[in-house]
């Protein structure tokens, strides 16, 4: 049985399989991108999970606060979460112009057409 406290760690694990999975196996650019950014997202979801602390609240002084959450993974995956988008359309970009020079964008074919 799965401990409810350990909920978010399985998600992570899981969609970091399937974006790796996807990666690995799928022959069309687009997908192996779609696969990248599933295990981004995983990689977000662990910082986040692990940036909360239970009972905490925003690290403002206050009187009767005991537990204060550390907003530097949030602030990081902000970050993470433009540069994955660039990053992704760039990707997307590189796509379009392999497509007009190869006429495809399976991986395999490209590799046919290079050996040629």
């Amino acid at each position: 049985m799965i401990d409810v406290g350990l909920y978010n760690y399985w998600i992570c694990v899981v969609l970091m399989m399937i974006g790796l999975y996807t990666v690995i196996v799928r022959p069309n650019l687009i997908k192996k991108l779609i696969g990248l950014s599933i295990f981004q997202v995983s990689v977000f979801l662990i910082y986040i999970t692990v940036g909360k602390v239970s009972g905490g609240t925003a690290p403002i002084l206050g009187e009767g606060i005991e537990a204060y959450s550390n907003p530097l993974p949030h602030v990081l995956i902000l970050t993470a979460i433009v540069v994955g988008i660039a990053t992704l359309s760039v990707g997307l970009a590189l796509v379009v112009r392999i497509k007009e020079a190869y006429d495809t964008i399976e991986e395999d074919e490209i590799l046919e057409q290079d050996a040629e």
